[in-house]
């Protein structure tokens, strides 16, 4: 069965110096943890520092985005292959901020995907609707389409699929345990429909104002196998609290 798995995405924060005292404060504090998938996502002026700081931990590098071309006049853009070059082992791809902020299409997504498994990094697929979607009894239909189109020619393996409804991300609204639990349930569905018994090889996560407070009551849930956290990962103490949770082990 899937471990666990933990993925801190910080967005725009963090100097250099505020990731090395972030991991070195970090890391004594989850010494205990075990099968359990770590995963941390600084800003990408801050990914070489933090893999350096990782070394000698289990503690796995991912970026909070990536460009779908391997080369060329793209100015300000950054290909999987960097991401390796980096120390990079996974991305989260499609996050909600990317696509209302940057305007990112699904077909855009699957193209990041399919770039960075061409790279062998772990993608981590953020999908969700916003309240509008929820309040008009279209969330099922929204998951749909964008796992239909991103996930379109991509093999399961590698994949974590990362629940975030858009109208709890940075808003303090966290989705109940039982909304989560049926988002997760119907991704788990869509899944074993699409790739079948393979379907196993992808973890479901969730996301949206995930904290000390709540993690214990989300991760009793079935089908969640681990959370995406934003806000509450950008302290040491805080990140470690919700590493350390106490309940359901995969």
């Amino acid at each position: 069965m899937n471990k666990s798995l933990i993925v801190a995405n910080w967005k725009l924060n963090k100097t250099l110096e505020e990731t090395r005292r972030f991991i070195n404060d970090f890391v004594p504090l989850i010494k205990n943890s075990r099968d359990i998938d770590i995963v941390i996502a600084p800003p990408f002026t801050s990914l070489y520092v933090a893999c350096l700081a990782l070394k000698y931990t289990n503690i796995m590098l991912s970026a909070q985005d990536v460009f779908y071309e391997d080369r060329g006049a793209y100015t300000g853009e950054v290909s999987a292959a960097m991401l390796v070059d980096a120390g990079c082992s996974h991305v989260i791809i499609g996050h909600s901020e990317r696509r209302q902020y940057f305007h990112e299409t699904d077909e855009i997504v699957n193209k990041k995907i399919n770039a960075s498994r061409r790279q062998n990094l772990t993608v981590i697929f953020c999908i969700g609707e916003t309240l509008a979607e929820r309040e008009q009894g279209r969330t099922f239909d929204v998951l749909k389409k964008q796992l239909e189109v991103g996930l379109s020619g991509i093999a399961p393996e590698n994949i974590v699929i990362a629940y975030e409804p858009v109208w709890a991300i940075g808003t303090g609204k966290t989705a109940t345990p039982s909304q989560a639990q049926e988002a997760h349930e119907y991704i788990r569905e869509w899944l074993t429909s699409y790739y079948g018994d393979g379907a196993k090889e992808v973890r479901i996560i969730y996301g949206g104002s995930v904290t000390p407070e709540n993690i214990n009551s989300l991760m009793e849930r079935k089908n969640v196998e681990g959370v995406l956290v934003g806000g509450a990962s950008l302290r040491a103490d805080s990140f470690a609290r919700i590493v350390n949770f106490k309940g359901r082990r995969f």
